[in-house]
């Protein structure tokens, strides 16, 4: 029996260290799509602003694909947050030295799916 996958949107090569934004991923997974957009619409955090965007993305994906789905029939499935390149910056110190200043980069993979019904 194969099982449904969902609607998928993937964002790839940000500038945010992923060590900063899994956290932000972990409050807003296996949650409602409504829900999960106002918690990432009130939080400071840039990682908030990045997934916001990739969930709307995954969000439109399934009501472009289905037109019977509804927003508030939609959760989020999966949340992943991989990490991509580093960009090895010079950092030049005191008394002639250097350090690398590393950039860190991530990819955010965002699966919404379709609140099962209770009554099939």
């Amino acid at each position: 029996m194969e099982e449904k996958k969902g609607y998928k949107a993937v964002t790839k090569y940000l500038i945010a260290s992923p060590f900063k934004v899994r956290p932000v991923a972990d409050l807003v997974r296996r949650r409602p799509y409504p829900e999960a957009m106002s918690i990432l619409e009130h939080m400071p955090h840039k990682g908030a602003r990045l997934i916001r965007k990739t969930v709307k993305s995954a969000a439109s994906n399934a009501l472009n694909q289905n037109k019977q789905l509804d927003e508030d029939m939609l959760y989020v499935k999966e949340i992943r947050i991989d990490e991509g390149p580093r960009l090895k910056r010079v950092w030049f110190r005191a008394r002639g030295r250097a350090d690398m200043l590393l950039k860190r980069m991530c990819h955010i993979t965002v699966v919404i799916d379709e609140i099962a019904k209770t009554g099939e």
